[in-house]
Formats: structure tokens, C-alpha cells, sequence
């Protein structure tokens, strides 16, 4: 569980029942303008289990993702993730809570020029004070066994040295797996991770990803656009449309019907 020496005002709500719930959302929404992208949604994730998003282009899904972590901010609200009430956080408390959640981005957002090992060492960076730029240069040799450890989860062990901008994109995929592994989650975040790659190495992608993530009996949210990975790589899906939830339901429970209603 999430460690967090509080001040007032930021402890979890009494009601709440942080033992079974790992994510509690809500009446959470968001508006660039008068655009509202994301209005009341609620939304609750238990420990260890995997929940898809799903939902057409803009039906909310990246910016509810990004809202619960306040890497955008939401309009109102309310998140609590761990037994911290995210939206009363300060910086440091923040900074706190985002470093034990792993991100991984549709886009990789990986340095090109760096190579793979360097990359996944960044993923250690949050655990640590001080200077952000080139603190990899002063990692120890533990830190740097593990890095080889997470590459080696993801089977790449043996580019290590190499430049992220000379991997494949489903090599370079991993590797941004291998960074969020490296920041020792205890939840973990995907926005579209594999929406970027061709059809056979996502579905390689996505079978590691969520194997490891089950694993270690982790906590995974993630997006996706696509309804069979939804179903087959989740315990819930929970579909947007118009940036409110419309369905939520056990994977295995999820029939045709209720589809039509989030993409008709």
C-alpha cells in the first residue's frame, strides 16, 4: 500500500474501503472550454484486478486515464488511489503516488538516442532525490542488474546497448514496459500501448504485458480500441461514450447489446 506521511485534509474518506478498493472515482469530469470531455464519471478497480476502457475517438478514455494521476488536471471531482485523496495532494505528495504507478504510453515516450538499458533506467529515477538529468550515469551496479533483469522480463536482454531509435516499434514497446517494471509499480497504467504496433507484434506485446502484470499481482488500467484484447486481457470493461460511463461488467459477462450502445 501506498505509504504517505499526510497532512490534513489529505487522508482517505472513512467510508471508503481502502483494503479491497485500489481506485475510487468520483463524479469526475473534466472541460477544455466548453467542451466537456469527461462529465460525473465513477469508477472503482479493485487490488490485482485488470480493467479495460474502451469507447470510440473521443469518448474520454486517454484523459480519464491521465485525470487520475492529475497529469491533467480535472475539472471536479474527486480520486482516490491507495488510500490517498489524489486531488488534495501537493507536489510532493503527488510526485509520491506517480512513482509507484507505472505509464505506459501509446508512443513509447522513450529517449531515441539513448540505448535500451539507459532508457529502463530511467524508470528508477522516481525513487530518487536530487537531479533528474543524467542521474543514470551515477547508477549502481544493482541498479543496473535489475534494468538487465527487466530487459530480460521482456525477452531483449540482448539489446541492451543499443539505441532505442535502431529497435523495432514492438522492441521499442518493451522496452517502455521494461522502464514501468523497473519503477517497481504497484499499479500500472497503458494508454493504447499497443495501438502503434501491426496486428501480430501487438498481440505478442500485449500477451507479455499483461502477463507480467499478472504476475506480480499487480493493479492495471489501460485504453484500447480494440474490443477482442479488451475481453480477452481484462476481468472488467468498463466502455465511455460522450465521456460518461455507459457500461461496466464483467468481461465474461459482456454481450453484444451492450457493446452497440458504447460504439452505435
Amino acid at each position: 500500500m501506498f505509504k504517505f506521511n499526510m497532512p490534513a485534509g489529505e487522508h482517505a474518506s472513512a467510508g471508503r474501503s481502502i483494503e479491497s478498493c485500489e481506485i475510487d472515482v468520483r463524479g469526475l469530469s473534466k472541460s477544455f472550454g466548453r467542451n466537456a470531455v469527461l462529465n460525473g464519471v465513477d469508477l472503482t478497480v479493485k487490488k490485482g484486478e485488470a480493467v479495460a476502457l474502451v469507447g470510440s475517438n473521443g469518448a474520454g478514455k486517454s484523459t480519464l486515464l491521465r485525470c487520475l494521476l492529475r497529469l491533467i488536471e480535472p475539472t471536479e471531482g474527486s480520486v482516490q488511489m491507495g488510500g490517498a485523496e489524489v486531488m488534495a495532494l501537493n507536489r510532493s505528495h503527488l510526485r509520491k503516488l506517480r512513482s509507484e504507478v507505472g505509464f505506459v504510453f501509446q508512443k513509447h515516450n522513450l529517449v531515441p538516442r539513448l540505448s535500451a538499458l539507459t532508457n529502463v533506467l530511467h524508470g528508477a529515477q522516481s525513487r530518487k532525490r536530487g537531479p533528474r538529468v543524467w542521474w543514470h550515469m551515477l547508477a549502481t551496479a544493482g541498479e543496473r542488474q535489475e534494468a538487465m533483469r527487466c530487459l530480460q522480463l521482456v525477452g531483449l536482454s540482448h539489446v541492451a546497448e543499443q539505441r532505442v531509435d535502431r529497435l523495432s516499434g514492438g522492441q521499442s514497446q518493451r522496452v517502455a514496459i521494461a522502464r514501468a517494471l523497473m519503477q517497481r509499480p504497484r499499479i500500472m497504467f497503458a494508454d493504447e500501448p499497443v495501438a502503434s504496433l501491426d496486428p501480430n507484434a501487438g498481440e505478442e506485446v500485449m500477451r507479455l504485458f499483461v502477463d507480467l502484470i499478472r504476475s506480480r499481482g499487480l493493479t492495471l488500467v489501460y485504453t484500447s480500441h480494440s474490443v477482442r484484447h479488451a475481453l480477452e486481457y481484462s476481468d472488467r470493461v468498463v466502455g465511455l461514450r460522450a465521456g460518461k460511463v455507459e457500461l461496466d461488467s464483467r468481461s465474461s459477462d459482456l454481450s453484444a447489446d451492450a457493446l452497440r450502445r458504447i460504439y452505435g
